[in-house]
């Protein structure tokens, strides 16, 4: 069996896309990892899936894959470049486009000048539902990692973060502090990590460590994660610009209660087919 896929990126988080509306899919953790192996692969962060909706009011299903295999419940960049898609190999002529992921329903608006917008839904802060061991809800939470005592904030945005305020993303110790809290008790899904160094009240350099992939050049929810935190901590704005390693992102957040608007750019690199 042939698989015809689409390689693309956001901001340098790259994904193998897959239209699972006209080709008959079935993904496996074998399969997305076959896939995302970046020497016997494909080579990718992520495995993305268009499929039919399975409600009448939506466009679309997106599923995503991480490189070990696991599916996930969100991915920012990937919804971006998921639209594009849709969009490029004539799945819909839509503009704008309702779509189900692994928690909910997002929109994506395809823009001007290659940016597609992205509805992310309203943030999840009660401990909980993040899913997060705490007795209680706050801004700011005290963990203990490899015998430091931390203070982070925790955010769910489809997918759970945990976001540390750094002096300075360029010397802090993502490759130590990132699988340690990744994996850390107090996360029973594990967690995405964000280290975030606040230049201004409007803007950002943040750094992730995405659960199940390690260190991306890029990460949409976590840009999200980051200033949702970084506003409930009175530290930012409503609107932000988030820098991350492969590029900048727009974030708005007006507060509780509201979704959170990303805005940035989707990039397709080739298409091409696999044999399975």
């Amino acid at each position: 069996m042939l698989l015809r896929f689409t390689k693309m990126h956001g901001l340098g988080n790259d994904f193998v896309v897959i239209d699972g509306v006209s080709q008959a899919v079935t993904m496996t953790p074998e399969l997305a990892r076959r896939l995302g192996d970046r020497h016997f692969g494909i080579g990718c962060d992520q495995i993305l899936i268009a499929e039919p909706p399975s409600h009448h009011d939506t466009d679309f299903r997106y599923r995503i894959f991480n490189q070990d295999g696991n599916e996930v419940e969100q991915c920012g960049n990937g919804a971006r470049c998921f639209a594009k898609f849709v969009r490029d190999r004539h799945l819909t002529g839509k503009k704008t486009l309702q779509v189900e992921t692994g928690t909910g329903i997002i929109t994506l608006r395809i823009k001007a000048n290659n940016l597609i917008e992205v509805s992310m839904g309203v943030p999840i802060l009660t401990p909980a539902d993040i899913p997060f061991v705490a007795d209680a809800m706050a801004i700011n939470y005290p963990l203990s990692v490899n015998g430091r005592e931390l203070s982070v904030s925790v955010v769910s945005m489809g997918n759970p973060h945990a976001v540390l305020t750094v002096a300075d993303v360029q010397t802090a110790p993502v490759e130590t502090l990132g699988p340690a809290i990744e994996s850390h008790y107090r996360f029973p899904q594990r967690v995405n990590v964000g280290f975030m160094q606040i230049l201004s009240r409007q803007e950002i350099n943040l750094r992730v460590y995405e659960r199940g992939v390690g260190e991306t050049l890029a990460c949409g929810t976590g840009a999200c994660a980051a200033v949702v935190a970084g506003h409930l901590q009175e530290l930012l704005d409503s609107t932000v610009t988030v820098n991350l390693p492969g590029g900048s992102l727009q974030i708005e957040w007006p507060g509780e209660g509201q979704p959170v608007i990303m805005s940035g750019p989707a990039t397709t690199v080739f298409h091409g087919r696999i044999k399975l």
